[in-house]
């Protein structure tokens, strides 16, 4: 037998543990063309609320429904592939069928791990989404000050190290309380960060960046998208990444993040605004993050869930701001 995690309701409101379920069912039998696997992590990530929710047309992502398992990255060890797929048993792999403890699915939808990176669990992290996002997005130059919203995230706890390594003349971030900030400052890479709740992020980036940001890395929308419109220097480049203020607002269906801001502003200061550009195989991203990772200049701030039966309080915690870096279960 094996367990894996359904969805048992819609939630009105925030998704909590009592939605979801813990189920043993046989362990899946490959089909031909297929590969068994036994995941050894997988990633709890916010993004659930919003296919709980519904989906958003035009993602890859379908909607969850209840009875439906949840999905999503996973690290696992081969059990049985096909003679002729280049995978044999023991290999580890990186896939989307997450929660659950055995998966199986198409030889060709298995990413084998070539060891870019010391831990396997790390790629389960955004560093992908971080390092593309600056250097191919942003196009991050020496000296520039860069805003990096829910810079305690799993895209923000990467983002400020990253900015560091690769030239920004100051960092700066914002989350959720006091104890991130500190943290964020002390071991993220950040020479500031702002505390929602703590005042106007705008009077707070102003005091911050006295001088204005060159770069947004937005994970949030909302407020801090207008507070970083207003700080922005002439040319600014502002990449969208992330939408927590709409995705994890209790009173919608994590669908939709609407926001009003002065165009005005974006043209006056030709503030160059786009949409994260996706994971690119000729970003050299895995590279850079293990050569980092050996030789300690930068971290992988995560939290790692020990038992499937744990997950779904994992999700709870993660979207309640609990954590710092990445949520990684292991099974």
């Amino acid at each position: 037998m094996s367990r894996v995690v359904r969805l048992t309701a819609v939630p009105d409101g925030l998704p909590r543990p009592e939605h979801f379920a813990v189920v043993r069912e046989p362990v899946p039998v490959p089909g031909d063309g297929e590969v068994l696997v036994r995941n050894r992590f997988f990633q709890v990530f916010p993004s659930l609320r919003t296919l709980i929710g519904g989906g958003v047309k035009g993602t890859p992502f379908p909607p969850l429904r209840p009875g439906d398992a949840l999905f999503g990255a996973a690290v696992g060890e081969v059990v049985t592939a096909p003679h002729d797929s280049g995978l044999v048993a023991g290999d580890l792999v990186r896939h989307w069928l997450g929660w659950r403890e055995h998966a199986v699915m198409p030889a060709a939808e298995c990413t084998p791990l070539d060891g870019a990176l010391p831990d396997p669990a790390a790629h389960l992290g955004q560093a992908g989404v971080a390092y593309a996002a600056l250097t191919r997005d942003a196009r991050l130059r020496q000296g520039e000050t860069v805003f990096v919203s829910g810079g305690s995230g799993g895209v923000g706890s990467l983002a400020g190290q990253f900015a560091r390594r690769l030239g920004a003349g100051r960092v700066i971030g914002s989350t959720g309380s006091r104890d991130k900030a500190d943290r964020m400052v002390a071991e993220l890479g950040y020479d500031a960060a702002l505390v929602r709740g703590e005042g106007p992020i705008s009077a707070q980036l102003a005091d911050a960046a006295p001088e204005g940001i060159d770069v947004l890395v937005d994970n949030v929308g909302g407020e801090q998208l207008r507070a970083a419109i207003a700080a922005a220097r002439p040319g600014a480049r502002f990449v969208l990444v992330g939408t927590l203020s709409g995705q994890l607002a209790p009173d919608r269906t994590g669908t939709t993040a609407p926001v009003e801001i002065d165009t005005f502003q974006l043209i006056a200061k030709r503030i160059e605004m786009r949409g994260f550009g996706g994971l690119d195989a000729a970003v050299p991203w895995a590279e850079h993050f293990g050569d980092w990772l050996r030789s300690g200049d930068v971290t992988f701030p995560h939290a790692r869930v020990t038992g499937i039966d744990h997950a779904p309080q994992a999700l709870h915690d993660l979207i309640a701001g609990r954590h710092v870096g990445a949520v990684i279960v292991e099974p």
